[in-house]
């Protein structure tokens, strides 16, 4: 019987998932920071590849302490803090789970915007407390016929658009270019997208260029009526800058399932009834995450067997 192949993995699985990785590869387990210094100073040096996500990345440091490493995956379509550079100066190839759970974050993102827009957690409260409708100051905005706008029309970002023609919603977006397979209004700024669209989800990469890329102007543009989805990365939103924009009401709602300050909770935003907050888990389902796996297994094993992989993001070699 052939020795089985040394992975670490840095993500942390269910048991059901890890199984599955275990099954068909010698796995080094190491879901949090202590257990990874430790994993990469005791096993590195047979480590031949990575298990990872966007959000934890590896860096060309870690790479260093891996020299037998060929290569990098990310269990989902993030890769922002994977030192890209020192994974190019070794022929390490980097490969993603890119289209795996862009149906899962689409749901997730309509959900945070109907729950932000319709109220619904603050209904709920209202219910547990004794409230009738009768009670309530105002009713909720509807979400049909209303425009929404999407900065990044990459994967995810056009699974939100298909999801929005069944709300008849008009779409517009926003990405680093204009694309010629799509009839949606484009827009060459974030700022431009947001004083035309009633409602805003974030669906871009993260990493330096997006870094605060909704600010306080892009908060003012979407104006008093306007709702900010993000399903990104917690980064791409200035948080104190959306806090101030919900308790002046420069904005009407939010619903976010990332954060910066993630894992912790974000402090200047918990005390505010208009928004709805998620433990970023827009891309975890049963079926994303088999999905996700799936694609590992396939970029993984097709490497090893010289097949190459299915989602590169660094052409190996």
């Amino acid at each position: 019987m052939s020795q089985k192949i040394p992975l670490l993995v840095l993500v942390p699985l269910q048991t059901i998932y890890r199984d599955q990785v275990s099954q068909a590869y010698d796995m080094v387990y190491a879901p949090d920071k202590a257990a990874r210094n430790e994993a990469i100073a005791r096993d590195g040096a047979r480590i031949r590849g990575v298990l990872t996500i966007g959000t934890i990345g590896l860096t060309g440091q870690e790479m260093q302490a891996m020299p037998e490493l060929e290569i990098v995956c990310s269990l989902g379509v993030g890769y922002e803090n994977i030192d890209i550079s020192a994974a190019r100066q070794r022929g390490i190839t980097i490969a993603n789970g890119a289209g795996t759970n862009d149906a899962c974050v689409a749901d997730h993102a309509f959900g945070l915007l109907i729950a932000a827009v319709r109220g619904i957690v603050t209904l709920d409260h209202a219910v547990r407390s004794g409230m009738f409708r009768d009670a309530l100051p105002a009713y909720s905005p509807t979400v049909a016929n209303k425009r929404l706008g999407i900065v990044g029309l990459g994967m995810i970002g056009r699974q939100l658009a298909k999801r929005a023609a069944g709300f008849d919603m008009e779409v517009g977006y926003h990405s680093r270019s204009r694309r010629d397979d799509v009839a949606y209004a484009y827009f060459d700024s974030v700022q431009d997208l947001a004083k035309w669209c009633d409602f805003l989800i974030v669906a871009t990469p993260g990493g330096p260029a997006t870094r605060h890329l909704i600010n306080t102007p892009v908060l003012d543009a979407l104006g008093p009526q306007g709702v900010l989805v993000n399903v990104s990365r917690g980064s791409v939103v200035d948080t104190e800058a959306l806090a101030a924009a919900l308790r002046r009401g420069s904005v009407a709602a939010a619903g976010l399932d990332v954060y910066e300050s993630e894992p912790l909770a974000p402090e200047s935003l918990i005390d505010l009834p208009n928004v709805v907050l998620t433990p970023h888990v827009g891309g975890r389902s049963p079926e994303a995450m088999q999905a996700s796996l799936d694609r590992f297994l396939e970029n993984i094993g097709g490497h090893f067997a010289n097949r190459g992989v299915v989602s590169p993001v660094l052409a190996e070699g």
